[in-house]
């Protein structure tokens, strides 16, 4: 059985493959390096198991630190 199925935004194929996630936590901003998703071959939207959602916030909440900081540009639209 395929954990995903088709994607909710777009119907198109998804497939299971390790990805950088954008992960935030009361506005904090985190990038998780290696998260098994599952990305959509049409839109590229990522999808997650309930699993990799819950280890996704374990590990973000037991951190010691980060492996690396880097800088984010902020680009305001209006």
């Amino acid at each position: 059985m395929e954990p995903y199925g088709d994607c909710a935004y777009c119907g198109g194929e998804i497939v299971e493959r390790l990805q950088r996630v954008d992960y935030r936590v009361h506005g904090q901003l985190y990038i998780l390096e290696n998260v098994l998703a599952g990305v959509c071959l049409q839109c590229e939207e990522q999808f997650f198991t309930a699993e990799v959602a819950h280890r996704m916030e374990s590990v973000v909440a037991a951190a010691a630190g980060p492996i690396e900081t880097i800088p984010i540009p902020v680009i305001a639209v209006t």
